[in-house]
Formats: C-alpha cells, structure tokens, sequence
C-alpha cells in the first residue's frame, strides 16, 4: 500500500489537533493569568503552523535543518515554561 498521499491528510489532523490544544491552552490562561498556559499555547501555535507548513509544500523531506529548528523553538517554549512555573513557585 503506497502511503504517500496520506501524509497531507495526516499532517493536517496533526495540524489540527495541535491548534486545538493551543486555543484550548489560551482560554486556561485567560481564565487564570498564569504564563505557562500562554507558553504552552504558544508552544502548539508553532507546530500546528509547521505542520501545516510541511503539509503545503511540494517536496514533504522533514530532514531539512529548518524542520528541526522550528520544532526546537517549539519546545524551546515548552522549557521556558515549565522553567518559568518553578521560579514562580519559590516566591
């Protein structure tokens, strides 16, 4: 079974579901001020922007160096954030 004209139908539910999880992250923190819901939601802004990213190209090769990057800064942010919670929490 060739599963290459799969991979957009994929990328796009993961795409989805991502910016799910982003908006139902921002209504946590509208609901409680705190910034890690902000980061979090910020966090799966950006990969559900990458994998619509990748989805949209014609040449899908996730080895390419910006793929890696972008997903780094994704949790890049997720670090942040839980980095940020604890330092909140010994004030």
């Amino acid at each position: 079974m060739n599963t290459e004209p799969l991979a957009p139908m994929l990328l796009g539910a993961i795409a989805c579901a991502s910016f799910i999880a982003a908006l139902l992250f921002w209504r946590y923190w509208r609901s409680s001020g705190d910034r890690f819901f902000l980061l979090l939601g910020a966090s799966f802004l950006v990969e559900a922007l990458n994998r619509v990213h990748m989805a949209l190209r014609p040449a899908n090769d996730e080895s390419e160096p910006i793929t890696y990057l972008v997903r780094l800064l994704a949790y890049g942010l997720i670090l942040v954030a839980i980095w940020d919670k604890n330092r909140q929490g010994r004030r």
